[in-house]
């Protein structure tokens, strides 16, 4: 199990590292989730991505009170609003799918917003 948790924990970084430049793709989730992969794996990775420069912060921060940076807030919306854009475009939707799938996007940004900064 332990492998198994290591190697999801380095895809996972592997993912938020990429979502740091790429736009959709969100990086907090996946730091998080490598987190959680390596304390179950490897506590020397563990230990690295919590004393890392950039992620270690915001990991510390989420561990302690739950918190999400507000530049994460933020491009979360922009995420999310340029997603439902390409949505609306790639697939002009009738209006119950449009509807079902802005709910879910702002029910996610609800659950980003309610946790401290």
């Amino acid at each position: 199990m332990r492998i198994l948790f290591a190697s999801a924990g380095l895809f996972f970084v592997t993912l938020g590292v990429a979502g740091a430049f790429l736009p959709v793709l969100p990086t907090t989730p996946f730091i998080i989730l490598a987190a959680a992969c390596f304390a179950r794996s490897s506590p020397r990775l563990e230990a690295w991505l919590l004393s890392h420069r950039v992620f270690g912060p915001m990991l510390r921060d989420w561990r302690e009170r739950g918190a999400i940076p507000r530049r994460a807030k933020t491009v979360a919306v922009i995420g999310c609003a340029l997603g439902y854009v390409l949505f609306w475009v790639g697939t002009q939707p009738s209006a119950m799918p449009a509807m079902a799938v802005a709910v879910l996007m702002l029910t996610g940004l609800a659950y980003v917003f309610s946790r401290p900064s």
